[in-house]
């Protein structure tokens, strides 16, 4: 499918100049397609009709199709069904800085991360840029609200699907389009190390954030396979050379699982391990599913790993809860379906 949304700007500029067109003309389509939110090439009025014929012969403007839509205090998740029939999640969070809105990089994880629910149903396929593009159209056009921030953390690893995401990041940044800002935009990675290093040559501004999950090779072997591959001390190193290139702070995400990386021994081990870098810990309450054993940390718990850090100087924050009354982690909504469809 040859979506016009998989196109940035200049992209659409250059084929634009390829077919004997303008740069404005490919300046107007992109206005029509993000400031206006049209539906389809025929609402593009400043355009000529031979033009506007090209168009519809060789692009299309199909968006998501909505399946199924779960909404609890401050969040809501989608299910989005693809041109090919495959399956999506994307959730919206509702902060007092705005709308956040989760996205998913690929159909499936090969990553095989054993507490999440994505990693269940193996990796389909990646996205394109343009799949990633219209869960943001979709959810704007439901909430009829600005998205103000964008995370890559749903559903699938964003940088085993690298040239894509960045080029939907071009597209949503762009101040001719969506317009999210730069420092709005967060990419998250479970530690593939040679794509880290790409990331910091890039130079781009985005947030970068690190699934690390376990403050030890012991731990996060047993939880996540890539460690087997890329260990602690490697992507340490590499989250330390990134952070030299960029002079950006990374984010560490840590998941608390309950009897398994939340005893304060950890939480002092993790202390250790991030001494000294620029970073910030978001501790994550982990959303339980009916579908894998892994059981959220108490309150009590989670609040004495957090005061450790925070006595070690580690800046730390615990993620607010949300999606209590929905299919909240990663991938449960898809695989939920799934389940119900027999398929």
């Amino acid at each position: 499918m040859n979506s016009i949304y998989n196109y940035s700007l200049k992209d659409l500029q250059d084929y634009f100049l390829d077919i004997g067109e303008t740069k404005f003309r490919a300046s107007q389509v992109f206005d029509w397609l993000y400031i206006k939110r049209v539906k389809t090439f025929n609402e593009m009025t400043n355009l000529k009709k031979d033009l506007i014929k090209y168009l519809n012969s060789n692009f299309s403007m199909e968006g998501l199709k909505l399946i199924k839509v779960q909404e609890d205090v401050d969040v809501k998740k989608y299910l989005f069904e693809l041109y090919d029939g495959n399956k999506i999640e994307a959730v919206l969070m509702r902060h007092d800085y705005g709308n956040s809105l989760c996205v998913s990089s690929e159909v499936g994880c090969n990553m095989g991360c054993r507490f999440c629910e994505s990693g269940r149903l193996k990796k389909v396929r990646d996205l394109l840029s343009f799949e990633l593009v219209l869960q943001l159209l979709a959810v704007e056009e439901d909430i009829k609200e600005r998205v103000s921030h964008v995370v890559l953390m749903g559903i699938g690893e964003p940088f085993d699907n690298y040239d894509n995401i960045m080029n939907f990041i071009k597209i949503i940044n762009d101040p001719k389009g969506i317009n999210i800002g730069i420092r709005h935009i967060t990419v998250s990675t479970c530690g593939i190390i040679p794509k880290i290093e790409k990331f910091a040559e890039e130079q781009t501004g985005v947030n970068l954030a690190i699934s690390l999950h376990a403050p030890n090779d012991e731990i996060r072997n047993k939880i996540m396979p890539i460690n087997k591959v890329y260990n602690i001390e490697k992507l340490i190193r590499s989250v330390k050379e990134y952070i030299n290139k960029t002079n950006r702070r990374v984010t560490f995400e840590y998941i608390l699982l309950k009897g398994i990386n939340d005893s304060k021994e950890n939480a002092e081990e993790l202390s250790l391990l991030l001494k000294g870098i620029n970073c910030y810990v978001n501790l994550i309450p982990y959303n339980e599913t009916s579908y894998l054993e892994y059981k959220t940390s108490d309150r009590v718990t989670i609040s004495e790993f957090y005061d450790i850090l925070k006595k070690n100087n580690i800046s730390v924050t615990i993620r607010k809860e949300f999606g209590s009354k929905v299919s909240a982690a990663c991938g449960q909504l898809r695989s939920e379906h799934f389940t119900e469809s027999g398929r």
